[in-house]
């Protein structure tokens, strides 16, 4: 997997989507959040800029590896994101993409064994992909972590991707993968949903949050310090990303989780009710509209 030497990471990352993991444009600018025909003239701007160039695709020099091997990490856990909980459609899973992020990582660590992040990314596919068999019910339906079965969790893949996540202790570099792969290993190793350890997870959010700047780690954190300090906290957190996740499904639906915690049923009816609208993956919208209905019911007695 190679990034072209004349593009910019996010260019070069988006193009790589489209050609290694046959993604959607709509689905890049999803993972981008952007909307598709930003990202529709940013790949094509991409592709310009390559004929422009002149320059033919080639190995990177060691100079340039540090830089294109966090091109293709980000390739790999975006692919991985998207097979694991797809930005649209009727399945909540394409699990031929995961499993090809999860291969394709595998033969990354190999050639690079001693790099913490490139181990930590793969600890961080195994741990989270370990839930999937959890993820719905027999109809199909999206059940959320705090409901799952943990018995159906693949425990094969949990110890996997503990004993690798635990080998990069003491290597460098400490970085995003890592990090994200410690979070999911605490919810893994949780008997249950109650005996999470949420305030190391809040701790971890907050270091997350200031290596990367991503409104989506933001928004994760506003989660964790709900779980750990109250709605209130939760919801004070998520003032911070109101402008940058404006009209984003996830930003209504964690508050309207959030305001239900705080004992304001009406205002979360009317979050759950956005949620639902903007959700483009079939099996959430209709968790989201079922949460919605059920609040309104309840409101009804």
């Amino acid at each position: 997997m190679s990034c072209h030497p004349a593009l910019t990471d996010a260019s070069a990352i988006a193009l790589t989507l489209r050609a290694v993991g046959g993604l959607t444009t709509a689905e890049i600018a999803r993972a981008f959040l952007v909307d598709e025909a930003t990202m529709a003239q940013r790949i094509s701007r991409a592709k310009q800029r390559i004929r422009a160039s002149g320059v033919p695709f080639r190995l990177p020099i060691p100079d340039e590896r540090p830089a294109r091997e966090r091109q293709v990490l980000r390739v790999l856990y975006l692919i991985f994101n998207e097979g694991y909980a797809s930005s649209s459609g009727g399945e909540l899973h394409r699990s031929e993409l995961s499993e090809e992020a999860i291969r394709l990582a595998r033969m990354v660590q190999r050639l690079l064994p001693e790099d913490g992040e490139v181990t930590g990314l793969l600890a961080l596919m195994l741990l989270i992909d370990a839930r999937r068999p959890a993820r719905t019910d027999a109809d199909g339906e999206l059940v959320l972590l705090a409901q799952q079965d943990r018995t159906r969790w693949d425990k094969e893949r949990i110890a996997e991707g503990v004993v690798l996540l635990d080998s990069t202790m003491g290597r460098p570099p400490v970085g995003e993968y890592r990090i994200q792969a410690a979070i999911a290993a605490l919810h893994d190793r949780a008997a249950n949903a109650e005996d999470t350890d949420w305030p190391q997870i809040l701790a971890l959010y907050g270091l997350l949050e200031q290596l990367t700047g991503n409104p989506v780690v933001t928004l994760n954190k506003a989660v964790a310090a709900g779980m750990a300090n109250g709605p209130a906290a939760g919801l004070e957190v998520l003032d911070a990303v109101d402008e940058r996740l404006a009209g984003h499904y996830r930003l209504d639906a964690v508050r309207a989780h959030l305001l239900e915690r705080a004992g304001e049923p009406e205002a979360a009816l009317e979050h759950y009710r956005a949620a639902a609208r903007r959700a483009t993956n079939l099996p959430e919208q209709r968790y989201l509209t079922a949460q919605a209905a059920r609040l309104r019911d309840a409101g009804r007695h």
